[in-house]
């Protein structure tokens, strides 16, 4: 192999395909990158079993190749590297690095070792860039982090025609979005459940000027792939029963409250300074007021009280600080609507343009409140 390619586009690619790499693989192979250069580009590729991670930056060939190398220090090699060319020379055990003044060797992994990468599935649709990286955005938020409950790691997300759903939930809140796409086949009907954390990994690095087409095998049902600027991810589906969370959506909320977004969340960050870890602050509504509130009477103690637009009777509840905020904060609209049914049954909270409009139904955060001493 001897290729010419540009350092910062090695760097950048060479980090984006070794994110997926683990620290200690259980199978050492797995601690490579392959790089395969041919017909005036360099492929970069990594696989976990899990996830894979494909891309491919423009270079210049003088002898086509493929080897494998240890991606992880590919990673630091490259990102080190001056903002010059950088040329990539094999011999039968090593690969060499130069770029500048400055030249790397590394030892060869045995390429025969690798395993194949998945086949990337047929394309089921595409949807613009921003759409999607705002929708992993707020479906992402009530993933768990329970790693024994796999299922509550993921997001749902259902396809039905040119509507995909995402949604997912950590027991105690519940995300869902909604937003419209570009399918292949119109009448299309598919639900997968895919790993949240790789979902919001490929959200981070999307390129918003193009399009995220997403893939899907309706015969296998066990690969979900995501293509954006050339580079492709795919991700083994997370197996089994995502919770049957409809339900907990109420038909009717009695109670009815518009707040202004930035002032709430404000609010709540003040008034979270003095709640111990996982205490509750305490939302009292009463007339057209919010008075926000935490503390103990023999500890310190804060009181916020904000104007808002109220239907129905006083209630007073209690939530995580934290869950609050993060569910607010992925609410793209610059008023909320909180809707209630009693102290202790889930809150919806919607966002709404103007303070007498509509609520928006695209993104729904369902929040089940803390109890609290009065």
């Amino acid at each position: 192999m001897k290729v010419e390619v540009n350092s910062a586009s090695l760097a950048d690619s060479v980090a984006w395909t070794t994110r997926i790499i683990k620290s200690n693989p259980a199978n050492p192979i797995l601690a490579g990158i392959r790089l395969e250069a041919s017909e005036g580009s360099l492929r970069l590729s990594a696989f976990n079993f899990e996830l894979s991670a494909r891309d491919q930056i423009e270079a210049g060939i003088d002898e086509p190749g493929t080897v494998l190398v240890l991606g992880k220090l590919l990673a630091d090699i490259t990102k080190s590297l001056p903002s010059e060319k950088a040329y990539l020379t094999t011999t039968d055990s090593t690969l060499t690095i130069t770029s500048g003044k400055s030249t790397f060797t590394l030892q060869l992994m045995p390429d025969a070792e690798y395993p194949d990468l998945p086949v990337v599935p047929a394309k089921l649709g595409q949807v613009d860039a921003q759409t999607f990286a705002q929708a992993v955005n707020q479906a992402g938020v009530a993933v768990s982090h329970e790693a024994n409950r796999p299922v509550l790691t993921g997001i749902r997300i259902e396809f039905d025609g040119d509507k995909v759903t995402m949604t997912s939930t950590d027991r105690f809140r519940l995300a869902r979005t909604t937003f419209t796409w570009t399918p292949q086949n119109p009448d299309n009907k598919t639900t997968t459940l895919v790993g949240g954390a790789l979902l919001r990994d490929i959200a981070r690095s999307v390129d918003e000027r193009q399009n995220v087409v997403i893939d899907y095998d309706e015969e296998s049902q066990t690969i979900l792939g995501f293509e954006n600027a050339g580079r492709v991810s795919t991700s083994q589906l997370i197996d089994g029963e995502f919770p049957a969370v409809d339900r907990l959506f109420s038909d009717e909320y009695p109670i009815q409250a518009v707040i202004d977004r930035q002032k709430l969340i404000g609010a709540i960050k003040r008034v979270a300074l003095v709640a111990e870890r996982n205490a509750p602050i305490r939302m009292t509504f009463s007339g057209q007021e919010l008075t926000l509130s935490a503390g103990a009477a023999d500890e310190a103690q804060a009181k916020e009280t904000l104007d808002i637009d109220m239907d129905g009777d006083d209630i007073t509840v209690a939530f995580n600080p934290n869950y609050l905020i993060e569910g607010l904060s992925a609410i793209a609209e610059p008023f909320i609507r909180m809707k209630m049914t009693t102290a202790v049954k889930p809150v919806e909270f919607n966002g709404q343009q103007e303070s007498d409009s509509d609520e928006s139904m695209d993104y729904r955060y369902l929040l089940v409140p803390m109890r609290f001493q009065s």
